[in-house]
Protein backbone atom coordinates (compact mmCIF):
# COMPACT_ATOMS: atom_id res chain seq x y z
CA UNK A 1 0.00 0.00 0.00
CA UNK A 2 1.46 3.43 -1.08
CA UNK A 3 2.78 5.58 2.14
CA UNK A 4 1.82 9.35 1.99
CA UNK A 5 2.23 12.44 3.90
CA UNK A 6 -0.30 15.73 5.26
CA UNK A 7 2.17 18.38 5.94
CA UNK A 8 0.91 21.90 6.89
CA UNK A 9 1.89 25.09 7.23
CA UNK A 10 -0.64 27.26 9.49
CA UNK A 11 -0.47 30.88 11.15
CA UNK A 12 -3.67 31.34 12.93
CA UNK A 13 -4.82 27.78 12.71
CA UNK A 14 -7.44 27.60 10.17
CA UNK A 15 -4.95 25.31 7.69
CA UNK A 16 -4.08 22.98 10.84
CA UNK A 17 -7.79 22.71 11.51
CA UNK A 18 -8.46 22.15 8.14
CA UNK A 19 -5.68 19.32 7.91
CA UNK A 20 -6.72 17.64 10.76
CA UNK A 21 -10.11 17.05 10.15
CA UNK A 22 -9.26 15.68 6.27
CA UNK A 23 -7.13 13.23 8.12
CA UNK A 24 -9.55 12.20 10.57
CA UNK A 25 -12.28 11.96 8.10
CA UNK A 26 -10.67 10.12 5.42
CA UNK A 27 -9.76 7.98 8.38
CA UNK A 28 -5.50 7.97 6.91
CA UNK A 29 -3.80 6.78 9.50
CA UNK A 30 -3.16 3.65 8.48
CA UNK A 31 -1.78 4.79 4.89
CA UNK A 32 -0.29 8.22 5.95
CA UNK A 33 1.16 11.01 8.91
CA UNK A 34 0.34 14.40 9.59
CA UNK A 35 3.05 17.17 10.41
CA UNK A 36 3.36 20.30 10.53
CA UNK A 37 6.08 21.67 7.75
CA UNK A 38 8.30 22.69 10.76
CA UNK A 39 8.95 19.57 11.89
CA UNK A 40 8.06 16.98 8.67
CA UNK A 41 9.99 14.24 7.33
CA UNK A 42 11.80 14.68 3.96
CA UNK A 43 9.01 14.21 1.11
CA UNK A 44 11.38 11.65 -0.74
CA UNK A 45 9.96 8.71 2.46
CA UNK A 46 6.45 9.58 1.24
CA UNK A 47 5.15 7.71 -2.36
CA UNK A 48 1.98 11.18 -2.37
CA UNK A 49 1.59 14.64 0.07
CA UNK A 50 -1.14 16.36 0.46
CA UNK A 51 0.30 20.06 1.41
CA UNK A 52 -1.61 22.92 2.82
CA UNK A 53 -0.59 26.12 3.17
CA UNK A 54 -2.36 29.61 3.80
CA UNK A 55 -2.33 32.35 1.66
CA UNK A 56 0.17 35.15 1.88
CA UNK A 57 0.39 37.53 -0.86
CA UNK A 58 -1.21 35.57 -3.43
CA UNK A 59 0.93 32.39 -3.30
CA UNK A 60 1.54 29.64 -0.54
CA UNK A 61 3.35 30.95 2.70
CA UNK A 62 6.92 31.12 2.48
CA UNK A 63 7.52 27.85 4.76
CA UNK A 64 5.14 26.15 2.72
CA UNK A 65 6.86 27.27 -0.56
CA UNK A 66 10.32 25.84 0.86
CA UNK A 67 8.70 22.81 1.93
CA UNK A 68 7.10 22.58 -1.96
CA UNK A 69 10.66 22.92 -3.30
CA UNK A 70 11.83 19.77 -1.85
CA UNK A 71 9.02 17.73 -3.59
CA UNK A 72 10.84 15.68 -6.45
CA UNK A 73 9.02 12.75 -8.73
CA UNK A 74 5.70 12.43 -6.19
CA UNK A 75 2.35 13.01 -6.42
CA UNK A 76 0.96 15.71 -4.88
CA UNK A 77 -2.53 17.23 -3.95
CA UNK A 78 -2.53 20.67 -2.31
CA UNK A 79 -5.24 22.38 -0.28
CA UNK A 80 -5.20 25.58 1.24
CA UNK A 81 -7.02 28.90 3.48
CA UNK A 82 -7.18 32.50 2.61
CA UNK A 83 -8.98 35.70 3.29
CA UNK A 84 -10.40 36.19 0.00
CA UNK A 85 -13.80 34.16 -1.15
CA UNK A 86 -12.37 30.89 -2.90
CA UNK A 87 -14.43 31.64 -6.09
CA UNK A 88 -12.42 34.69 -6.24
CA UNK A 89 -10.25 35.28 -9.19
CA UNK A 90 -7.67 35.80 -6.22
CA UNK A 91 -8.00 32.18 -5.41
CA UNK A 92 -8.02 31.30 -8.79
CA UNK A 93 -5.14 32.86 -9.32
CA UNK A 94 -3.62 31.13 -6.10
CA UNK A 95 -4.64 27.81 -7.18
CA UNK A 96 -2.60 28.05 -10.62
CA UNK A 97 0.54 30.07 -9.10
CA UNK A 98 0.82 27.13 -6.41
CA UNK A 99 -0.45 24.44 -8.73
CA UNK A 100 2.77 25.52 -11.45
CA UNK A 101 4.65 25.24 -8.54
CA UNK A 102 3.79 21.64 -8.08
CA UNK A 103 3.68 20.76 -11.57
CA UNK A 104 7.21 21.68 -12.31
CA UNK A 105 8.49 18.61 -10.77
CA UNK A 106 5.57 16.42 -9.70
CA UNK A 107 2.34 15.64 -10.50
CA UNK A 108 -0.50 17.60 -9.31
CA UNK A 109 -3.78 15.82 -8.07
CA UNK A 110 -5.39 19.05 -7.51
CA UNK A 111 -6.16 22.21 -5.54
CA UNK A 112 -8.82 23.23 -3.07
CA UNK A 113 -8.80 26.78 -0.96
CA UNK A 114 -11.55 27.74 1.34
CA UNK A 115 -11.96 31.46 3.22
CA UNK A 116 -10.52 31.19 6.47
CA UNK A 117 -10.12 33.78 9.24
CA UNK A 118 -7.59 36.41 8.95
CA UNK A 119 -4.85 37.15 10.98
CA UNK A 120 -5.81 40.38 13.27
CA UNK A 121 -2.92 42.23 12.80
CA UNK A 122 -3.23 41.92 8.66
CA UNK A 123 -6.99 43.43 9.27
CA UNK A 124 -5.10 46.20 11.27
CA UNK A 125 -2.60 46.90 8.80
CA UNK A 126 -5.72 47.39 5.72
CA UNK A 127 -7.26 49.91 8.25
CA UNK A 128 -4.59 52.09 8.13
CA UNK A 129 -4.14 51.56 4.57
CA UNK A 130 -5.62 55.49 2.60
CA UNK A 131 -8.74 55.52 0.75
CA UNK A 132 -7.45 54.33 -3.01
CA UNK A 133 -5.16 51.87 -1.78
CA UNK A 134 -5.49 48.42 -3.52
CA UNK A 135 -6.09 47.07 0.58
CA UNK A 136 -7.81 49.78 1.47
CA UNK A 137 -10.51 48.70 4.02
CA UNK A 138 -13.85 49.41 1.72
CA UNK A 139 -17.18 48.33 2.63
CA UNK A 140 -16.62 45.11 -0.05
CA UNK A 141 -13.50 44.66 2.10
CA UNK A 142 -14.90 44.94 5.40
CA UNK A 143 -17.97 42.26 4.34
CA UNK A 144 -15.53 39.68 3.21
CA UNK A 145 -13.07 40.21 6.56
CA UNK A 146 -16.57 39.78 8.19
CA UNK A 147 -17.29 36.76 6.52
CA UNK A 148 -14.22 34.84 6.82
CA UNK A 149 -14.84 35.24 10.81
CA UNK A 150 -16.73 31.91 10.50
CA UNK A 151 -14.58 29.93 8.27
CA UNK A 152 -13.15 27.59 7.79
CA UNK A 153 -16.68 25.77 8.76
CA UNK A 154 -18.19 22.23 8.78
CA UNK A 155 -18.94 23.08 5.13
CA UNK A 156 -15.51 24.29 4.21
CA UNK A 157 -13.99 21.02 5.86
CA UNK A 158 -16.03 18.53 4.28
CA UNK A 159 -15.45 20.09 0.85
CA UNK A 160 -11.91 19.86 1.66
CA UNK A 161 -12.22 16.44 2.45
CA UNK A 162 -13.75 15.53 -0.57
CA UNK A 163 -11.65 17.24 -2.53
CA UNK A 164 -8.48 15.31 -0.96
CA UNK A 165 -10.54 12.39 -1.16
CA UNK A 166 -10.67 12.65 -4.93
CA UNK A 167 -6.84 13.64 -5.08
CA UNK A 168 -6.33 10.41 -3.50
CA UNK A 169 -8.08 8.48 -5.81
CA UNK A 170 -6.24 9.46 -8.48
CA UNK A 171 -2.98 8.61 -6.68
CA UNK A 172 -4.61 5.11 -6.55
CA UNK A 173 -4.65 5.38 -2.78
CA UNK A 174 -8.47 5.32 -2.20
Amino acid sequence: MKKGMIVYSSKTGNTAKVAQEIYERLNLENISELHPVESAPDPASADWLLVGFWVDKGDADPRALEYIGKIMDKKVGVFGTLGAYPGSQHAEDVKERVGARISKNNTLLGSFLCQGKIDPKLREMFRGFPPGHPHAMTPERIKRHQDAESHPDNEDITAAADACREMLIKAGVC
